[in-house]
């Protein structure tokens, strides 16, 4: 495992983290898709073993922390889709992360709630996990999620 970008096993292992099954799409679409060198998910969500690990307003009832978290899931959901579809061997580098944030009127720190998953980008790619990125404040999300991440990533 000789690059950054290969060495997202170890990482991952140091981490304490392993990748999960594929999240099951809640409607018409498909969890990643290829294009050329470029994966692009669908926006994850922060499941765990099939349930949202939290719900509601980032500035309300949802502290930063907490929704750093989520979006920590949901770039984790989001490599399990990446790795079902042509496996974490084949990334050469997270291109752009894109997060939404259901946020609280008056809420403005969506970048360090996004902040989760750019984190946790770069801790299991290295180099290659620096990204360009989006952090969006939004007033609702699917099932009350306070975090939805997108990836797009390079592979061979």
């Amino acid at each position: 495992m000789g690059t950054a970008a290969t060495a997202w096993r170890e990482n991952l292992e140091r981490l304490g983290v392993e990748v999960p099954a594929v999240v099951v799409p809640l409607a018409a679409y498909v969890p990643a898709v290829r294009t050329g060198s470029l994966v692009y998910t669908s926006g994850q969500l922060p499941f765990v073993n099939g349930a949202l690990s939290l719900t509601g307003k980032v500035g309300a009832a949802v502290s930063v922390e907490q929704a750093a978290e989520a979006a920590r899931l949901c770039a984790l959901n989001a490599l399990a889709a990446v790795h079902d579809l042509v496996g974490l061997d084949e990334v050469v580098r997270v291109v752009k992360v894109v997060g939404f944030v259901a946020s609280a009127p008056g809420f403005g720190d969506q970048p360090v709630v996004v902040n989760g998953a750019s984190e946790f980008l770069g801790e299991v790619f290295g180099d290659a996990g620096k990204h360009a990125r989006s952090a969006v404040g939004v007033a609702e999300l699917p099932r009350d999620t306070p975090v939805e991440v997108e990836l797009i990533v390079e592979v061979r």
